[in-house]
């Protein structure tokens, strides 16, 4: 494996601190790319002259940085870089864009449901109105990020002439929304953790038991009326919100 700067054994830095530092250098460099496995421990002992409790304390630096993950079968792989996202009124899609990512979406479900009690409370409707579900995988430069499912009034799309589930394939849903003349002005959302279920590690191809994000937001229009609710869950190896605090 081609190292960035050679191991200096004078050094008082630690050679396994040295060793993280060289991989991080090389993932940032792009010499190590997403995707791609590092050599086994006792391939990197022998290439690099050290021991084996060395190599595994160097490469679990990088997993806690992040950096990389393990996963059975496959060994130690690079990720692409967290996500980190400021919590504002804003969607996946355009931050992923605007930070020069590569947003993706596959659209696993459309259907008109009846709104249940809990639903309409949330969106000022009455039990049984028609919703829009939709049920989306959003991927980041090919990586799966998010699994997000969404309800929105049928008839907020009467009249709009489109298939939201064929135009959500290639556009974010606030950006579909600002299309139509829907400008949403505020929200409410609540930000929590736990570990995914099957069906979410299946999708987002991560072990069963991982850790997600979760985000469940309603997003409200200029006079105050709920436009849409949704309930997001985010591999948090890949993905972190980040705030900004101020004193009152």
């Amino acid at each position: 494996m081609e190292m960035v700067r050679p191991l200096d054994r004078n050094s008082p830095v630690p050679l396994y601190f040295q060793i993280a530092e060289n991989l991080k250098q090389a993932i940032s460099d792009g010499i190590l790319k997403p995707g791609e496995r590092l050599d086994n421990e006792l391939d990197l002992t022998q290439q690099l002259g050290v021991s084996r409790p060395t190599v595994r304390q160097a490469v679990q630096r990088l997993v806690d940085q992040g950096l990389v993950i393990r996963r059975r079968g496959l060994g130690t792989v690079v990720v692409a870089p967290r996500i980190l996202r400021s919590v504002a009124l804003s969607s996946l899609y355009d931050d992923l864009a605007a930070t020069g990512r590569h947003p993706a979406t596959t659209v696993l479900a459309a259907a008109r449901i009846e709104a249940d009690d809990e639903l309409a409370a949330i969106l000022s409707l009455s039990p049984g109105d028609a919703l829009l579900s939709v049920e989306r995988l959003r991927l980041a430069d090919g990586t799966p990020l998010a699994l997000m499912r969404n309800y929105l009034p049928a008839g907020l799309f009467e009249g709009w002439g489109i298939r939201p589930d064929e135009t959500l394939e290639k556009t974010g849903l606030y950006e579909l929304l600002r299309g139509h003349g829907v400008h949403l002005q505020a929200g409410e959302q609540v930000i929590g953790a736990r570990k995914a279920t099957p069906h979410e590690a299946k999708l987002l191809q991560a072990p069963r038991g991982a850790t997600v994000l979760t985000m469940t937001r309603t997003t409200f229009d200029q006079v105050g009326k709920p436009v849409e609710h949704g309930s997001h869950a985010y591999l948090a190896d890949r993905y972190s919100f980040q705030m900004r605090l101020v004193a009152p």
